[in-house]
């Protein structure tokens, strides 16, 4: 069983320390992620668990 959560992901504007810390966007992690089309893996992913008995599936990010 899978079920999709929506806008789960922070991101890196979105993401405060408490400290005033911020992450840089020209990070090469960052890049990458935002490089990655996590919509389209999730779809696959959920295809996978079409059952509705079972533990909830971990999400993919």
């Amino acid at each position: 069983m899978y079920k999709k959560q929506t806008n789960r992901q922070l991101t890196i504007y979105d993401f405060d320390q408490p400290l005033g810390l911020t992450m840089n966007p020209e990070n090469r992690w960052v890049k990458k992620a935002d490089s990655i089309p996590w919509s389209v893996i999730e779809d696959k992913y959920a295809a996978l668990f079409s059952s509705d008995r079972g533990n909830i599936a971990k999400p993919v990010r």
